[in-house]
C-alpha cells in the first residue's frame, strides 16, 4: 500500500476531536459517573474487559464512556493500556470446580448435583420494552433494592453466600463417556500477549486468542457451526458463571500460594456428538470448553463450539478451519484494519485511476481504427 504523509493538518485533527468532545457534552443531561456505568452497564463492562483482555472492571467503565458507548473503542483503550503495566506474576491454573456460583444450567441434564441455579438472568422472560424506566428516579431505584433485599427468601440468601457446586460434566467421565481434549503441559503454555499464534496453534494459544475475541465475529462463526455449515451441533452440559480465586506465587517464597483476590468469570463446558475415528474405536462424546471475563454467557458458548468445531479430524467449513477463525476474531484487529482505509490512500488510487484511463483510451484509439 501506499501512503502520503499529511501536512499543515494538525489544528484542524485537534479541532475535530474537540468537535467530538462536543458532541458528547451538547445535551442537557448530567455527566454519567464512571461508577453508574460501572455498575448498572454491567454486561457492557463485562464485555469489555473480555475483548480488551484486561480484568478491571472501573476502567473499562471510564473506557466505555471515553468511547461514547463504542465497546470495540473501549476494549482498544483497555488493550492499550494493558501492553503499558509491568508483568509482575503469573497467576496458577483457577480450579473452576470450586468456583462460587451466582448461576449455575445445564441443557443436557434435567436433575443436576446441587440443582439448577438460575441467578441473574432474562431468558426466561418476554423481550419488551420496559418504557417506565423512561421515568425511572433514585427513589425507585433504592426502594427496589431495599424491599428485595428485605425479604428473607432462601434463593436469595444464595444468591448473596454463592454456593459451590461439583461440575456436570464429570458424571460423563465417570462413566468413561466424554474424551477429553489432550493435556498440554504448564511448561509449554503459550503467552498470547508475547508471542504470535503460529499454526497449528497450540490448545492454550488458541483458547487465550477465543477468549479475547470480538463477541459479534465469534458469535457468526458459531452460528454457521450450528445451523450445519460444520459438525458441530452443541448441547449445554454446564454454563456457570461465578468468582473465582486468583492464585499467585509468593514473591520471597515461590513454594507459597496466596490469593491476590477474585475474578468473575462465564463459564461453558459443551457437549457435542460422538467423535469417529473409525471402526473399533471407543464411543465417546467430545467437549466443547468456554471461558471469559464477566458474565457474558452468548461468548462463552460461541467460544466453547469453536473449540469443539476446531478440532474437526478434516475441516472443511469456515468455523473448522483454525487460521480462518484465529485471524478473524480479533475486534481490535479488525476494526483497526477497516478504520485504515479512512487514511490517505491518494498515491495507490491515483495510479489505478490513471490505469483505467489508459485502458478506456487505448479502446477508444482501437474502436476508431475499426
Amino acid at each position: 500500500m501506499a501512503y502520503v504523509a499529511v501536512k499543515g493538518g494538525e489544528k484542524a485533527i485537534k479541532e475535530a476531536e474537540r468537535l467530538a468532545q462536543y458532541f458528547r457534552c451538547r445535551g442537557d443531561s448530567a455527566p454519567i459517573a464512571v461508577r453508574q456505568i460501572q455498575d448498572q452497564m454491567r454486561l457492557a463492562v463485562d464485555r469489555v474487559m473480555g475483548e480488551g483482555g484486561l480484568y478491571a472492571p472501573e476502567l473499562a467503565a471510564l473506557a466505555l464512556k471515553q468511547s461514547e458507548g463504542d465497546t470495540l473503542e473501549a476494549a482498544f483503550l483497555l488493550r492499550a493500556f494493558s501492553s503499558t503495566l509491568p508483568r509482575r506474576h503469573y497467576s496458577l491454573p483457577a480450579d473452576s470446580s470450586d468456583m462460587r456460583i451466582m448461576r449455575r444450567i445445564s441443557s443436557a441434564f434435567k436433575d443436576i448435583p446441587g440443582g439448577q441455579f438460575l441467578g441473574p438472568t432474562k431468558d426466561y422472560t418476554q423481550r419488551l420494552m420496559a418504557f417506565d424506566l423512561l421515568e425511572e428516579n433514585s427513589h425507585a431505584f433504592r426502594a427496589f433494592v431495599s424491599e428485595y433485599v428485605a425479604g428473607d427468601v432462601p434463593d436469595r440468601v444464595l444468591l448473596t453466600q454463592q454456593p459451590r457446586f461439583p461440575k456436570v460434566v464429570d458424571l460423563l467421565r465417570l462413566e468413561g463417556l466424554l474424551a477429553d481434549p489432550a493435556v498440554e503441559s504448564p511448561a509449554n503454555y503459550a503467552d498470547l500477549t508475547r508471542q504470535a499464534i503460529r499454526f497449528p496453534a497450540t490448545r492454550s494459544m488458541r483458547l487465550q486468542a477465543l477468549a479475547r475475541g470480538e463477541n459479534g465475529s465469534m458469535l457468526a462463526l458459531a452460528y454457521s457451526s450450528m445451523r450445519g455449515y460444520g459438525a458441530v451441533h452443541p448441547c449445554i452440559g454446564e454454563l456457570r458463571v461465578g468468582h473465582v480465586e486468583l492464585l499467585v506465587p509468593h514473591p520471597l517464597d515461590p513454594t507459597e500460594i496466596i490469593t491476590v483476590g477474585e475474578v468473575l468469570l462465564t463459564e461453558v463446558e459443551l457437549v457435542a456428538r460422538m467423535r469417529n475415528e473409525g471402526k473399533g474405536s471407543v464411543a465417546q462424546l467430545t467437549l466443547g470448553y468456554g471461558v471469559c471475563f464477566g458474565h457474558n454467557e452468548v461468548k462463552a458458548i460461541a467460544m466453547a463450539t469453536l473449540d469443539r468445531s476446531m478440532t474437526a479430524a478434516n475441516p472443511g467449513a469456515p468455523a473448522e478451519d483454525e487460521e480462518f477463525v484465529l485471524y478473524h476474531i480479533d475486534g481490535i484487529e479488525s476494526a483497526g484494519f477497516a478504520a485504515h482505509w479512512k487514511l490517505p490512500h491518494y498515491v495507490d488510487f491515483q495510479a489505478d485511476l490513471n490505469r483505467l484511463r489508459s485502458v478506456v483510451d487505448r479502446r477508444g484509439k482501437a474502436n476508431d481504427l475499426l
